[in-house]
C-alpha cells in the first residue's frame, strides 16, 4: 500500500507541476533535445528568475534533470527525465532529408548514434567531428558489436567536409555544441572515452538509443 501511495503522490506532483502554461512550454521545448537556461530564455518570453522557479518546480517533480556541461563548466543543460518524456510530450514535428550526429572527435558517441539510427529509420544518417580523432575508439567498436552493429570500417570525419545546409544537425557532445555556431538539437551525452570502461560505453549506447527512439515520432522525412 505504501508503494501505491508513493506512486500516486509522485503522479499527483507531476500533474500539479504541469498545471502551468509556462512549464508546459518548457517541457515542449525539451521534447527533442536539451537546452541551457540561456537557450531557453532565447526561445520563450519569460524573466530569468521566473524560468529558474519553473525549472525548480519541474525538477522537484522529477520531470526534468540538470547536468553540468563537459565543456564550459559554468553551463548546465536541462533535459526531460527519461521516465517523464513519453506521457507528457506534445506535438513537435521536425523535417530532415538527413540526420548528422556530431561530437568533438567523432570516435564514439556520434559514431554510435549514426549506426544506431540506421537500424531504426530510413532517413539517411551520417556523423562527424569538429576535430576528428585518427580512429574510432575501441570501446565504441566493442559495444556496437555486442549490439549487432559493425563499426570496424567506420572512420572519423570532419564536419565541414560532409555537412549539407539542410541536414538536421544533432550534437551529442557539450564541447561540440558550444563550439559550433548552430546545431538544430543538442543531446548532452557524457563522454565514455575518459573512463574507457565497458560499462561507460554501454551507458552511452543505451542513452543514445533512448534519445533516438524518443526523436523518431517527431521526425518527418
Amino acid at each position: 500500500m505504501n508503494g501505491e501511495q508513493t506512486d500516486l503522490e509522485r503522479r499527483a506532483a507531476r500533474h500539479a507541476a504541469l498545471a502551468d502554461p509556462a512549464r508546459l512550454q518548457i517541457v515542449d521545448l525539451l521534447e527533442t533535445g536539451d537546452l541551457s537556461p540561456l537557450e531557453m530564455l532565447a526561445r520563450i518570453n519569460i524573466a530569468s528568475n521566473l524560468l529558474s522557479h519553473h525549472l525548480k518546480v519541474l525538477e522537484r517533480a522529477g520531470i526534468v534533470i540538470r547536468s553540468r556541461s563537459e565543456g564550459d563548466r559554468r553551463r548546465t543543460y536541462v533535459s526531460l527525465s527519461p521516465d517523464a518524456a513519453g506521457p507528457i510530450s506534445g506535438s513537435t514535428v521536425l523535417t530532415a532529408p538527413r540526420v548528422v550526429f556530431v561530437c568533438t572527435a567523432n570516435s564514439a558517441r556520434s559514431q554510435l548514434a549514426e549506426h544506431l539510427w540506421r537500424t531504426r529509420s530510413d532517413v539517411p544518417a551520417a556523423s562527424a567531428g569538429t576535430t576528428p580523432s585518427p580512429a574510432v575508439a575501441p570501446g565504441a567498436i566493442a559495444v556496437a558489436a555486442r549490439h549487432g552493429l559493425d563499426l570496424h570500417d567506420a572512420a572519423p570525419k570532419l564536419l565541414a567536409d560532409i555537412r549539407h545546409d539542410d541536414d538536421l544537425l544533432i550534437s551529442v557532445c557539450d564541447n561540440a555544441h558550444e563550439a559550433l555556431e548552430r546545431t538544430d538539437l543538442h543531446w548532452s551525452v557524457p563522454d565514455p572515452v575518459p573512463s574507457n570502461t565497458a560499462d561507460a560505453f554501454e551507458k552511452t549506447y543505451r542513452h543514445l538509443a533512448r534519445r533516438i527512439d524518443g526523436l523518431l515520432p517527431h521526425l518527418a522525412a
